[in-house]
């Protein structure tokens, strides 16, 4: 690991706005109250990196609580440092793996999440760490409210394919959905966040696809 990786991942252990690993189990189901000392909505970013979505989010909506969830703590620094520098204070970050969700937040705790731009695992031996597929849908189906929204950014054709086949297979519902968000009519100042690997994809004229759906009652 070099120097400046080191020297991220010491900082970010003093970062007020960070937890990492077990830290942020004792939260579960708290984590307005406690974390962020209010009772506003609490929305996921899942796989943020260096937390672009969670802090342009957090930004846009002061009266809602975002989190960035993201294992490599290198990548969350640069979110959870902006976010001091600037005073947002509805933003967190947590550095753990996305399958211990449940260990994380409880249930029906989350409003909304965000899966942006995250790695398609595009090998079929590696089907099981996308993260939309079925075992991980279900994990955010059980923290989600009833009818809370999900949202994916990809700009791998495949994945979002695939992830298109787990919703209607699974029957949730599609509320919007576009395999080039850039000409079409859903995007605002929301879907025009953009995230560093979003602005590399796009200088190559690269489509962007979107999808939002919901799990409906439980």
């Amino acid at each position: 690991m070099g120097k400046d990786k080191l020297r991220k991942f010491a900082e970010v252990a003093t970062f007020t706005n960070v937890l990492q690993l077990d830290a942020g189990k004792e939260y579960k189901g708290r984590w307005a109250a406690r974390f962020f000392k209010n009772d506003n909505p609490v929305i996921l970013e899942l796989a943020c990196g260096k937390g672009e979505y969670t802090v342009n989010l957090a930004k846009l909506y002061p009266t809602k609580n975002f989190i960035g969830i993201d294992y490599k703590g290198n990548r969350i620094w640069r979110g959870a440092k902006t976010a001091i520098e600037e005073s947002i204070n509805n933003v967190g970050f947590l550095r753990i793996q996305i399958e211990t969700i449940l260990e994380q937040f409880g249930p029906g705790e989350i409003d909304e999440i965000w899966i942006t731009f995250p790695d398609p695992q595009p090998q079929d031996s590696r089907e099981k760490k996308r993260l939309t597929n079925p075992k991980f849908l279900a994990r955010y189906n059980e923290v989600l409210k009833d009818g809370g929204l999900m949202h994916l950014k990809t700009d791998n054709d495949d994945f979002y394919a695939y992830t298109i086949d787990q919703i209607e297979n699974l029957g949730l519902t599609k509320i919007k959905e576009t395999t080039d968000l850039y000409n079409s009519d859903l995007v605002d100042e929301v879907l025009s966040i953009k995230t560093y690997y979003e602005r590399k994809y796009l200088q190559h004229n690269k489509n962007i696809n979107y999808v939002q759906w919901k799990f409906g009652a439980k």
